[in-house]
């Protein structure tokens, strides 16, 4: 069993933000499920347990806020007596263009405070990682970095999206059918 938990904001006022990627994701993977998933509020966070053919998932999606996402990652992870290496932490990634996807173990957080809560939380920086890319801001772009994450797609990227969260979740089921060693083999060639 993995625990996929994927990162944003809660509120419907973040739900389109590029922040909010590892939540699409995660819902991505609700949609693929052979049942339909019952969401519970469990660990500071909306909880499902999904069937994909012959693997079975813990959706999380971290209602904390990202800057305390690990809290919930945590607590999820220790009911379920879950290794560090039975985590993929799915997020945002300001360095990879829009789209791109990278698995990974472990290394820096590159400044994603979502991502250091977790490491924090679990005392581990080992865990899986998939990072999809958002792109940086564009060099006319009046405002932090802060503020270009908590922005909704624009149009065309909106547009992309549907190919992005079907390669990520293909992404994840590597992982869980294959292990992350062969799967970020297959995923970061492309």
């Amino acid at each position: 069993m993995i625990l996929v938990a994927g990162l944003g904001n809660p509120g419907d006022r973040y739900a389109l933000t590029r922040h909010n990627v590892g939540f699409m994701v995660v819902d991505a993977l609700a949609a693929r499920s052979a049942t339909s998933p019952i969401w519970r509020s469990q660990f500071d966070g909306d909880l499902a347990q999904v069937e994909l053919g012959s693997t079975r998932l813990l959706l999380l999606k971290p209602q904390t806020f990202m800057n305390q996402s690990g809290r919930s990652v945590q607590r999820a992870a220790s009911h379920f007596k879950l290794d560090v290496e039975q985590l993929l932490l799915v997020h945002d990634e300001l360095d990879l263009p829009l789209g791109r996807l990278r698995l990974k173990i472990g290394g820096g957080d590159a400044g994603h405070r979502g991502v250091r809560s977790t490491a924090a939380e679990v005392g581990s920086k080992e865990f899986g990682r998939l990072r999809v890319g958002i792109g940086r801001p564009p060099v006319i772009f009046e405002g932090t970095v802060a503020d270009y994450v908590l922005q909704a797609f624009a149009l065309p990227e909106r547009e992309e999206l549907p190919s992005v969260l079907d390669r990520a979740v293909q992404a994840v089921m590597l992982v869980a059918e294959r292990g992350l060693a062969e799967a970020m083999n297959l995923t970061n060639q492309c």
